[in-house]
Formats: structure tokens, C-alpha cells, sequence
């Protein structure tokens, strides 16, 4: 594999961004993977790297870049109240959809300008609070992104700017929504909602609930870690991207 960081310019400054692709061969096709909540650590870079593997140019950007370089957190960022918690939460917090789509744009012209991937057609997913990026993304930018998807993202129906639930049928992907069975951030009601939406939008895709899990489950490092479905999620992801961008 082919990896480095790479500062992605910005109107805000410069986005640390892990660039992963095979060594041989391409340029492959653009893959834009968007942090959960506790941010940019090496089990993100080892999943995008299992993209790579299967053909992708993988961009992994650190959203909290406005926040500076030093916006990494050990595995005490998931424990409430201690110091790395506190300190992502008063940066997750301030985040919205607008800037986010403005780093989006910002990749999209770092792999114009550099050629590190395929020009054309590229997609996106998006961990936990990134899942409405993700979908935002299709809709902002459907000249570009083909395929978009959405793991246990966090709060899709809400009176945010921008939320994505408003704009389902406004891009050309096809998206894929991943539910976890249990997940107080994205409730039952909040999704039985979000599918008469997305049905009601004449989107393409489909929305998936994954039985026995809970929020976080395609991550090998947390407690609620389900093999099958995170495998399920590979799965899933990989059909997406080769169906839509390839």
C-alpha cells in the first residue's frame, strides 16, 4: 500500500488527511471516509487501509482540524467525563453540516489537483455524527459523488442547517443507510421517520437495521464490536462503491 498524511488546503486551514491506496496499478477510484466522534486514531487508518486493498484511493480527513493538530484521543475519549472526552465534545459540538461540506469540496479539488485517484465519479461514507455528512455530500455535490453511505449516523432527522433528511432526493447516488438495532442517537421512531422520508424522496438505495447490534458496532475496538455485522458492513460498503463508481 501506498499511504501518507497530506495537509488538504481549506479556506479554514490545512486538513491533516490520511491518503491510502494500492501500490500497483490505477489511478483507482475516490473514496471519501469521514470520522465518527472520538476522531482520527489508527483503527480508522487500519479500516480505511482494507479499503485501499480492494481498489480505492481512500481520503480520511481530520474534521476537527480547526480545533489544531492535537485533536487525537486515546482510548479514553469514549470514557464520560475524563479530559479527552472533554475535549472532543467541546469541539464535536460546535460542528455543523456547512463547513463540513465546504472540506468535502476541498478533497474533491485535492484529488483534481494531485491525481491521486480516478477522476469522475467517487463516494462517501461516514461514521456516527459524519452519517449526515455523508448524505449531505450526495446532495451537495451529485455531479461528483455517486454513492454515499451512512453507519449508525447519528441524528439524520433533525432541525439542523442542512440536515440530510430534507435533501434525500436531490443527488444521483445511491445511498446505503446502516442502522444499529440499539442506538439511543438514532432511536426506532427516528428511523421508522427517516424510512417514510426516504421512500416519500424517491432516493436510491435502501436503509438497513442490523438485529442484535448497538451504535459502534463495525468497530473491531469498542465493547459492542459484532464481527458478523461489521463484516456485513464490509460487505455492504465494498457492493456500493463498485456498483456505483468503479
Amino acid at each position: 500500500m501506498i499511504e501518507a498524511i497530506e495537509d488538504v488546503a481549506t479556506p479554514d486551514g490545512a486538513m491533516e488527511t490520511f491518503v491510502v491506496r494500492p501500490e500497483r496499478g490505477g489511478p483507482y477510484p475516490g473514496v471519501l471516509m469521514l470520522m465518527d466522534a472520538p476522531g482520527i486514531r489508527e483503527e480508522l487508518y487500519d479500516m480505511a487501509r482494507r479499503l485501499a486493498t480492494v481498489g480505492f484511493s481512500v481520503l480520511l480527513p481530520n474534521l476537527y482540524y480547526r480545533a489544531g493538530r492535537e485533536t487525537k484521543y486515546g482510548p479514553e475519549v469514549l470514557t464520560a467525563g475524563s479530559a479527552d472526552h472533554t475535549a472532543m465534545r467541546a469541539i464535536r459540538t460546535k460542528m455543523t453540516i456547512p463547513p463540513v461540506m465546504s472540506d468535502v469540496s476541498a478533497l474533491i479539488g485535492h484529488i483534481d489537483r494531485t491525481g491521486i485517484a480516478r477522476p469522475g465519479n467517487l463516494g462517501v461514507h461516514g461514521y456516527c455524527m459524519s452519517g449526515p455528512y455523508a448524505l449531505a455530500a450526495a446532495a451537495r455535490f451529485p455531479d461528483r459523488i455517486a454513492a454515499a453511505a451512512s453507519f449508525y449516523g447519528t441524528w439524520i432527522v433533525s432541525d439542523a442547517e442542512e440536515s440530510p433528511h430534507q435533501t434525500l432526493g436531490n443527488s444521483r447516488a445511491e445511498l446505503y443507510i446502516s442502522c444499529a438495532e440499539t442506538d439511543d442517537l438514532a432511536p426506532p421512531d427516528m428511523v421508522a421517520e427517516l424510512k417514510n422520508l426516504f421512500d416519500a424522496s424517491g432516493a436510491v438505495g435502501e436503509i438497513e437495521v442490523h438485529p442484535g447490534t448497538h451504535h459502534g458496532f463495525a468497530f473491531p475496538g469498542r465493547w459492542c464490536y459484532d464481527k458478523q455485522s461489521a463484516e456485513r458492513h464490509w460487505e455492504r460498503l465494498i457492493a456500493l462503491y463498485r456498483r456505483a463508481i468503479e
